[in-house]
Formats: structure tokens, sequence, C-alpha cells
């Protein structure tokens, strides 16, 4: 395993320096030139080209490319080109957010997804079978942004039960130490609080998790009703085991893998979800920051929040390969 954890690690190397590259070669296709977008549009032709000799924009994209290379491997992700602060600090100050955002759409759609996937499977060609199929079809064809701004109208413009936007309520008076609103309320001894920010969870956590939530559902009853038929289950009901023991031992065990698969690949989704969902619900996470680097044709910006993107996502896709040893001890990995 620890060979195995090694070589995946070391695989990881030239993918993260390909994605540098694809990912540098299409920031700087993009239209606009930031030196313009920092002096305004009543800048004058030689202050733009002084802007962009002092930003090293007229260097050789191979010369340009090199520098950020090289500062990225000392960890230095560059500054904004509109404020002027490190993006390191930025993305560790916004990233708390997305990741409790993210946390609750993983929570609410695998939550739901699976019980909803067996459940399913266990009635499978009935009518509840075929409600929940139409179910997660509506939930996989609905856009986020789209299913946000609908929840904004109901919950919160008609029944005004739940806030609309942001964190938490702008009056409160949140001690920030971790900016995570949940841990920090908590940690303010404030329930108050704490429940104030879990009503303006809800909305954007629903919205991101909808579409995770009817593809965990679908692969959940497919994995459930392929191993519901293997010779083995039959087996294990002629010997006369209890449903229960018979779902817990031998279904839900080796339906697991494709379920956890598809959970690790629906971290993509929902870092890349996440960028809609708070542009929609005001959320101050990553997502937001990008959504503005790319308005403002913040070059650091867009590539290294990507790059922290591509990095976590490896990550997840390394656990699920450890999580699969675990679930099932005949893999072995050589």
């Amino acid at each position: 395993m620890t060979r195995f954890i090694v070589r995946r690690l070391l695989g990881a190397i030239p993918v993260l320096f390909g994605l540098s590259i694809i990912l540098f070669c299409f920031i700087h296709l993009l239209p606009g030139d930031p030196a313009a977008a920092i002096l305004g549009q009543h800048a004058t032709p030689e202050r733009v080209a002084a802007m962009r000799e002092y930003m090293g924009l007229d260097d050789p994209l191979w010369q340009q490319y090199l520098r950020y290379l090289n500062n990225l491997l000392h960890g230095d992700l560059g500054y904004s080109v509109i404020n002027n602060q490190p993006v390191l600090k930025e993305l560790a100050f916004r990233f708390p957010a997305t990741i409790e955002l993210t946390v609750a759409a993983m929570i609410f759609a695998a939550g739901i997804g699976i019980p909803l996937g067996r459940y399913a499977a266990r009635h499978a060609q009935s009518w509840s079978d075929g409600a929940v199929t139409v179910i997660s079809l509506l939930g996989i064809s609905i856009p986020v942004f789209v299913l946000g701004l609908t929840l904004q109208y109901i919950f919160a413009v008609k029944l005004g039960v739940l806030p609309a936007a942001g964190r938490i309520d702008p009056r409160a008076n949140l001690e920030i130490r971790s900016n995570f609103v949940l841990v920090d309320s908590l940690l303010m001894g404030r329930p108050d609080l704490f429940m104030d920010g879990l009503a303006h969870l809800i909305l954007p956590a629903i919205a991101l998790g909808s579409i995770p939530l009817a593809i965990i559902t679908r692969i959940t009853r497919a994995s459930v009703l392929d191993v519901t038929n293997e010779d083995y289950v039959r087996t294990a009901r002629a010997k006369g085991l209890g449903e229960r023991r018979i779902n817990a031992r031998h279904i839900m065990r080796n339906a697991w893998l494709p379920v956890v698969t598809v959970l690790g690949l629906q971290v993509g989704g929902l870092l890349a979800g996440a960028v809609i969902t708070e542009t929609v619900f005001g959320w101050g996470g990553v997502g937001r920051y990008v959504v503005d680097g790319i308005g403002n044709r913040d070059y650091f910006v867009v590539q290294s929040t990507i790059m922290i993107f591509a990095v976590v996502f490896l990550v997840v896709n390394l656990l699920v390969d450890i999580l699969y040893a675990v679930l099932n001890p005949r893999i072995r990995y050589a």
C-alpha cells in the first residue's frame, strides 16, 4: 500500500505540470488586458504600456511561464493585480467558506442519495422506483443557477423562512478565527449565531448538492441491483440468513465500491459548481473569488485557484483508491 501511495504521488507531478502549462496558455488566450483593467478605461496607451512592462507581460510567454512555475514551486502564488494582496493569503481566508459549503452539499447529496438509491433498488420496477428515477432525472437536468434562484424566490422572498444570500446576518458580531462560520460561532459559545449560519447554509447546499444527489441515487440503485442478482446473495438467502444481515454483509459491502467512486468524482463537480452557487448566493468563498478574478483579468487569481482545485481533486481520488482496499480486502495494489 505504501508503494502504491508513493507511486500515485509521483504520478501526480507530471499531471500537475501539464495542467500548469495548459492553464497558463488558456489564461493568456482570454480577451482583455490586465494592465488596462487595472488602470481603467480612461488610461492612456503610454500608461498601459508602462504597466505591462512593470508586470512583465511584455516578456515572451515561455519566460512568463518559467517565472510563474518558479514562484509556484516556492509557494508564491503571486499577487492580485486588482488589490495587490497575496493570492495565497486570500485563498487561505476564503477556502474555509468553500469547504463549509462543499461538505454541507456532500452531506446533503450522500445522506439522501444513498438511502434513496437503496430504497429504489429494493422496490425495483414499482411506482416508487419510477418516482425516484424521475426525481433523479430532474435533479440532473435543472441547472444549478436556476435551482438556486428558484429556491431563493420560494423560501426567501415568498415564504421568508430562510435567508437569500450571505453566510451570516451582517449585524451579527461574529469573531472570525477559522472563517468557518459554524465552528467560530461554537467557539464563541453562541448557539444563536450557529443556527443563523446553518440557516444561511441550507439553500446554497441544496442547490449545489442537487446534481450529485441525483447521480449518487442512480449509481447506488444500479450498484445494489447488480449485487442483489449475484449468486452469493441467493445462496445467503437459501441458507436462511435474515435480510438485514444480507443487506449489510453481502449486498452493501460489495455495492460500496461504485458508490465510493462516484462520491470521489463528485468532489470535483462540487468545486466547479461552487463557482456558480457562490455567485448566486453571495457566498464569500473561492468560487466567488475566481469569478471576480475572471472579470478583472486577474491572471494569478484564476491560475492559482484552478490549480488548488486540481490538487484537491487529486488528493480526493487518492483517498478513494485507499478506501477501496479498506472496503474490499480482496483488492491488492502490486
